[in-house]
């Protein structure tokens, strides 16, 4: 009777978490939920998910069969797991972070947290609404006026409905000229491939004492328009700057919300 008792205790356990699924649009419920985690009224909430193809003793650190060429051959993969910084094939691929509007709205709300103000889902979602990212309300609880159906000069933006964020984070690449000729690619469930909507840089590129740049390139999808499902395993093709390579990188949107 009591394995029994545990057995049923640690089945519950494990089903009775909440179930993630990447947010293409923010409701009450998931805009609560993520502030509820920023103030620290509930457990953190995964709103992010990071594919680590740092490589260790010939393996990548991603889960296996992460990585797959695409085209190019399989020499393509094995020269870079057997000397990764070696960038004669181009520049290599370090890690992969998918994010969406919840990972924005974290991002607000810890930032109003620690400037003592205070967010509701209702003020969150008013902003997504408007195209800008939330604030709060200012000290004294005074809700601040909603934002405007046009976004103030200087707002920062939100990620419109159905967009999501894939950071690529680059080593290796020549020059900054090279990050445009990055090819990037989802393969929708018909083989179709989705090119992003739209393309940008963080502002961290750097030269490494080699001369080598490295930094994030920035690209935004619009996933559901290509048939994949916001809890899906998606393929997510890259092709570097020299272009004899092609990778095929799965990304799992359930990680994540």
């Amino acid at each position: 009777m009591r394995k029994t008792s545990l057995g049923l205790v640690l089945l519950t356990a494990l089903t009775s978490g909440p179930a993630l699924a990447w947010v293409p649009k923010l409701e009450d419920q998931s805009a609560k939920t993520v502030i509820d985690s920023a103030y620290g009224r509930r457990a953190t909430v995964p709103t992010f998910y990071t594919l680590d193809l740092s490589v260790d003793g010939g393996k990548f650190k991603a889960p296996d069969g992460s990585v797959k060429v695409y085209d190019g051959g399989d020499t393509c993969l094995s020269s870079w797991l057997a000397n990764p910084t070696d960038f004669a094939q181009g520049s290599r691929v370090g890690s992969l972070t998918l994010s969406g509007q919840a990972d924005q709205l974290l991002f607000a709300a810890q930032d109003a947290r620690d400037n003592f103000k205070n967010m509701t889902s209702a003020s969150a979602l008013s902003s997504f609404g408007a195209g800008v990212l939330p604030d709060g309300s200012n000290d004294y609880g005074a809700k601040l006026p909603a934002p405007a159906a046009t976004p103030a000069p200087g707002s920062a933006p939100s990620l419109p409905d159905g967009q999501l964020r894939i950071d690529v984070s680059v080593r290796g690449l020549s020059d900054l000229q090279q990050r445009s000729a990055y090819q990037v690619r989802l393969k929708g469930p018909d083989g179709k491939l989705l090119a992003p909507t739209r393309f940008s840089f963080v502002n961290d590129w750097k030269a490494g004492a080699d001369g080598k740049q490295a930094g994030t390139l920035v690209y935004y999808f619009e996933p559901l328009k290509a048939g994949l499902n916001a809890n899906a395993k998606v393929d997510l093709l890259i092709r570097n700057e020299q272009g004899g390579c092609a990778y095929d990188f799965i990304l799992d949107l359930s990680k994540f919300s």
